[in-house]
């Protein structure tokens, strides 16, 4: 074989590989994807975690209903959430519960906050979740979570 020869068979196995341009294009497209699908996952995440929160509230609604129902009152502030697993003694002889198994967090790992009575009136409690930021108001996805709403 010629050195010609050799030297065209060795451009043609070196001319099967990508540019650096191809591959700069490729990574470029795969990050227009990424960018546009991300968010979309990622909103999906938070609004799973809403309707997380939002069941939960439901639940522990329903609960302190059914607790008022046998007991004739609502737990008070003091003894919370708590009471609807371990009855507090001025009601032990009327508590049918435990009216849920366990007192879990909400999505974002922080306590439901629970007060009795509620803002609308003195037979009222307020069941929420401060929501991701644990604070306070909040809009959009920040914001609170309240059980009945």
């Amino acid at each position: 074989m010629s050195l010609v020869m050799k030297s065209n068979v060795n451009r043609r196995r070196v001319a099967k590989g990508f540019t650096l341009i191809e591959i700069m294009v490729v990574v470029l497209i795969i990050a227009i994807m990424a960018a546009l699908v991300v968010p979309k996952i990622l909103h999906q995440q938070v609004q799973a975690k809403i309707t997380a929160a939002k069941s939960d509230l439901a639940t522990m609604g329903a609960a302190l209903q059914q607790f008022h129902l046998d007991c004739d009152r609502f737990p008070t502030t003091d003894e919370g959430l708590q009471a609807l697993i371990t009855p507090p003694s001025d009601v032990s002889n009327k508590f049918k519960g435990p009216y849920i198994e366990v007192l879990h967090k909400d999505p974002w790992q922080n306590d439901y906050h629970y007060t009795y009575p509620g803002q609308n009136g003195p037979d009222t409690f307020d069941l929420f979740s401060y929501g991701p930021t644990n604070q306070p108001g909040g809009e959009g996805d920040n914001a609170a979570l309240y059980y009945g709403d």
